[in-house]
């Protein structure tokens, strides 16, 4: 399962002291195959098992108008799950920092830039909107449609990643339900630094015991891998043990340097919602 050390890591600016540049440079960006955590899953790239995507939001994004005036806005960005690599998130940062002292005519170049250079480095279909901040104020904190199932009265002493608590969770009753977790956290792949986010579990199927669901996500307190990652095995392996007809997992993490991800996976007509969190 670990690929920490895999040749395609090595090159990447996560991890490492790095300049930090101020006018725009496209080469900042660095993509991660998508192949590195798919491959140990049994995941091929012409029979994936889901759809999705990995929505971006860009709280950080700032330029130059025409007449040398800063510009900010919030950016929406979306990788369709079908790209060939991941954008990796330092990277990302420091590709938008160079947009800061650089000179853009309008708020469409600026939209068309970042798609342009995002859907190159992904290798697949990008989605790129931008939004003045008087088009998102207002806007009320959202929150996960489903049950929480963290308010159990259990006691956990494994926090090693484990799918065995999943192997005899679905029962013989056919089940449509929505499952909340806000307990899922994660470590980044390179710097082991923690990742918090909540976790939106829908299917139809054998109904999923709740309590191994929540041990299995806590399972995952001291495992390393990119977001992106987590959320597609945390598919993988429900689909697996359990079985559904129909299966959608979506993760909204907390933001970390002006950026925050929320990928999401499905086999059905899930759409997901794009309201930020009240952690986030």
């Amino acid at each position: 399962m670990s690929y920490e050390n895999h040749q395609a890591l090595t090159g990447l600016t996560l991890g490492k002291s790095t300049d930090y540049r101020d006018t725009y440079d496209a080469s900042l960006l660095q993509g991660v195959p998508r192949s590195l955590n798919r491959d140990p899953l049994g995941l091929r790239a012409d029979a994936l098992p889901f759809v999705g995507g990995d929505i971006w939001t860009l709280y950080e994004l700032s330029w130059l108008n025409a007449r040398g005036l800063p510009q900010v806005a919030v950016g929406q960005v979306e990788l369709d799950h079908a790209s060939q690599n991941l954008v990796e998130s330092k990277s990302f940062k420091l590709y938008l920092n160079s947009f800061n002292q650089t000179k853009f005519t309008s708020l469409e170049e600026v939209q068309r830039t970042l798609e342009r250079d995002l859907r190159a480095c992904a290798q697949g279909d990008v989605s790129v909107a931008l939004y003045r901040l008087n088009e998102l104020e207002g806007q009320p904190i959202a929150h996960f449609n489903g049950t929480c199932i963290d308010d159990q009265d259990i006691e956990v002493d494994n926090y090693e990643f484990s799918t065995e608590y999943l192997e005899t969770a679905a029962s013989g009753k056919i089940v449509e339900e929505t499952l909340v977790s806000h307990l899922l956290k994660s470590n980044c792949l390179i710097t082991h630094q923690p990742d918090w986010g909540s976790v939106q579990i829908q299917y139809r199927g054998p109904k999923i015991d709740r309590e191994k669901l929540l041990r299995y996500l806590v399972s995952f307190r001291h495992h390393n891998e990119f977001h992106e990652q987590c959320v597609e095995r945390i598919f993988n392996d429900i689909q697996r043990f359990c079985q559904p007809e129909t299966l959608s997992v979506y993760a909204r993490y907390t933001r970390r340097g002006g950026l925050d991800i929320n990928p999401w996976r499905t086999n059905t007509d899930f759409v997901p919602a794009t309201g930020r969190l009240v952690r986030q």
